[in-house]
This record gives structure tokens, sequence and C-alpha cells, in this order.
């Protein structure tokens, strides 16, 4: 009986370092830039290997533009259907991507690579516009427009991709609409839909206000071809970072995910006092700790993509795998203090 309760003990120790082991050497592929910054954001790019050579792959936004993606109306505030129309190209959507119409506004729940000629496809949503179930104006209540936005806060990313709770959800983006009319000198409430998160970011207040820091930063990413990530602090704390699977689909969703990190920096400005500027060192001391936190698994509602999110005291990492060629499309991580 000893000799039984000692060889689990033994092996539950050998297979806990080698989750410890195969994460460090994950994580120690990556490499951080120095910081760059304005104001009180700042940014550290990721460099890494492309996880793929493919370039047949378009983004959410895109793909919709072009008119070879939809999104519908199902009436399940927490479940929506895409489709990709294309012959050829597939489609990226990533977790906070929101889409704009329908009964309600919504973020998208999870990153997923949609394939060529999909059909109709389930994928997971959350509400981000809490007043609202019906037609808006001239759009159409069964599907959905292309949207330039995506989810700000890191509160917001956690009740999303993390607790996935859909009253966290409401409640975050309340605050967030709170903090940026506090920043901008004004409310950032919409007349059509107050609590709606799409038409807050459109506000020409808030717009204004992040535009210094876009066009400050937008250009760091120029002519490197190994960034495959960006992480980034705020009032000297460190915030988030997400990484993809290649430099080439890093670039199309780098001015996107700018302006949401640039949207979160005004949410922050007044009234904190700046901290001792953020090291890389520190950045990397984040992720690999986010690495190996406890782990825990599920499979999208379309079965494309399995979730592991990594979850400590700390922080939270997601990890989201295509399941056709198991490889790593997208890592999102949070400090949550």
């Amino acid at each position: 009986m000893k000799y039984q309760l000692f060889t689990r003990l033994f092996a539950t120790f050998v297979f806990s370092l080698i989750v410890i082991g195969a994460a460090a050497a994950q994580s120690s592929q990556y490499r951080l830039s120095s910081a760059y910054t304005h104001k009180n954001l700042t940014i550290f790019l990721i460099h890494g290997k492309d996880e793929t050579k493919k370039t047949n792959m378009m983004t959410l936004q895109e793909a919709m533009e072009r008119k070879l993606f939809r999104v519908y109306e199902t009436s399940n505030v927490n479940e929506l259907e895409v489709e990709n129309l294309s012959k050829e190209l597939d489609v990226f959507i990533q977790a906070g991507d929101i889409v704009k119409g329908g009964k309600q506004d919504r973020v998208l729940a999870i990153s997923i690579i949609i394939p060529a000629r999909s059909g109709r496809v389930k994928i997971e949503s959350f509400c981000v516009e809490s007043g609202r179930w019906q037609k808006r104006g001239s759009e159409d209540s069964t599907k959905f427009e292309s949207s330039n936005e995506r989810v700000v806060t890191k509160e917001l990313k956690i009740a999303a991709n993390a607790t996935r709770s859909q009253q966290e959800v409401w409640n975050k983006v309340s605050d967030a609409q709170v903090r940026l009319a506090k920043n901008v000198g004004g409310t950032v409430a919409d007349g059509r839909s107050a609590s709606s998160l799409q038409l807050s970011l459109e506000n020409k207040k808030v717009v204004e206000s992040i535009d210094a820091y876009v066009k400050a930063l937008s250009g760091v990413i120029d002519g490197k071809s190994d960034v495959i990530g960006y992480a980034f602090a705020i009032n000297g704390k460190i915030n988030s970072a997400d990484i993809y699977l290649s430099n080439a689909l890093f670039k199309k969703l780098w001015l996107k995910n700018l302006k949401a990190t640039a949207t979160e920096a005004v949410a922050e400005s007044r009234g904190v006092r700046l901290a001792e500027p953020v090291k890389s060192a520190a950045v990397k001391v984040f992720m690999d700790d986010s690495e190996k936190a406890k782990s825990k698994e599920q499979t999208s509602a379309s079965g494309g993509a399995r979730l592991v999110t990594r979850e400590d005291k700390d922080n939270v990492m997601v990890e989201a795998r295509d399941e056709k060629s198991k490889t790593v499309v997208h890592k999102s991580y949070v400090k949550k203090n």
C-alpha cells in the first residue's frame, strides 16, 4: 500500500514538472522589445516564430467589409451563428471582437479560425448593450455589421474571456463607460442606446482622446517581421499581453488592438500618480507565471476550437487552439491586480 501511494505521488510530481517545464519552454520562445511609451501607456513588442506560414487568412472586420462573412442573430444572447462565404480564405475571429446591430451589440467570446465555405457555425457571444432587444435605426436586426472596436479594460476581458459571465460583462461595460466619461470630459452614452459599448467607443470625444496615442505608437511595428504579439502597461502597472499565430495576422490586428489599448489608457488617465517605469523583464515574469497556473479546458460551441484557461490569484491566461490543425491561434494574458 505504501509503495502504491509513493508511486502515485511520484508520478504526480513528475507530471507537474513536465507541465511546468513545457510552459517555461514555450514562454522562453518569446523575446520582448524595449519599451515604447506615450503618456501613461507603455507597449512592449513580443518577438517569436510564426506558428503557421498560411497567408490565406482574413480578420473578421476585413471579411465582413468585403461581404465575405456574415454574423447572424439567433435571439440567444450568448450564442450567434457565423458563416464564411469565401471559397478560399479562412477568417480569424479574435475573442473580444465586437459586432454591431442585431437585437443587441455583441462581443464574440472565443478566438477561432472559421474555414472557407464553412456553412453556418455556432459561436459563443456576450451582449455589450443591455438596454435593447429590437431593431436600432436603419440596422438589420437579423444580422450584424462590421466593427472596428473590441472590448476595452482588463476587467471586461476577464468577464468575457475567463469568468464568462453575462452579468459581469454588463457590469464592466457600465464601469468602462463611467471611467471614459470622467476622463474625456462628458458623457459617452449615446441617445440611440445608452448602454451600448460600441456606440460609446464611437463617441467623438473618445475618438479624439485616443488619436494621439494611436499616432504616436502605431508605427512601432514597422519593418519588424518577427513580431507576433504585444504587452502593455498603464500608469506603470502591467495590464495585458496578446500573442498570435503569425506576424502577418498580428499586423492585420494591430491598429484595432492599439485603439482598444489606447482607450483603456484614456479611461485610466486621470488622478493616478505614475509608478516607476515597467521593465520588459517584469512583463516576462508575468507571462511565465501565467503559463504555470492551474489549467482547465473546454471546447467551443462549434467544436472548432479548444480553450485552455490558466488562472491563479494574480493572473489569467486564455489559450485558444484550432482543433483541426492543433495550432495555438491566440494567447491572451491579463494581470488581475
